[in-house]
């Protein structure tokens, strides 16, 4: 079995069913604060591979959600400054294995990567909403006081 290095938004659910998948599949997860790494700029470019720098946007982010931020206005270059910046806008979870990145959670593509147990059929990457997922950090990706 593998060693998953999984970088995540901390308390985010569908952070944790993600965790709980690979762990069921007899993966050791060695979480990371997705949003608190100190990333640089060709570190973080390893993972989104041959994927269009649309794909490589949380969709779920509240800038995206709202328009204020559209995926396909950016390339690499504007993508990567503003996802060092305002990480919370970057797809997760990003996972690496033995040096192999990637980004996202598709259960078929991991399931041919490292093995699944099996595939729920449900949609893992996006999520269910401030009201499973507490505003432990706000817009920007930082941690909110209280």
């Amino acid at each position: 079995m593998a060693i998953v290095v999984f970088y995540e938004k901390p308390g985010c659910s569908g952070n944790a069913r993600q965790k709980a998948l690979l762990e069921a599949a007899g993966h050791t997860v060695e979480a990371r604060n997705l949003l608190t790494t100190a990333w640089e700029r060709a570190q973080l470019r390893s993972f989104f591979g041959y994927l269009p720098v649309a794909q490589w946007f949380n969709r779920n982010a509240p800038k995206v959600k709202r328009g204020e931020i559209v995926p396909t206005d950016y390339d690499e270059d504007n993508a990567l400054t503003l996802f060092l910046n305002v990480p919370i806008l970057i797809r997760r979870p990003l996972l690496e294995v033995e040096g192999v990145r990637q980004i996202g959670f598709d259960e078929a593509a991991i399931h041919a990567w490292i093995g699944l147990r099996s595939a729920s059929g449900e949609d893992q990457e996006t999520c269910r909403g401030r009201d499973v997922c507490p505003g432990h950090y706000d817009e920007y990706g930082h941690a909110c006081k209280g």
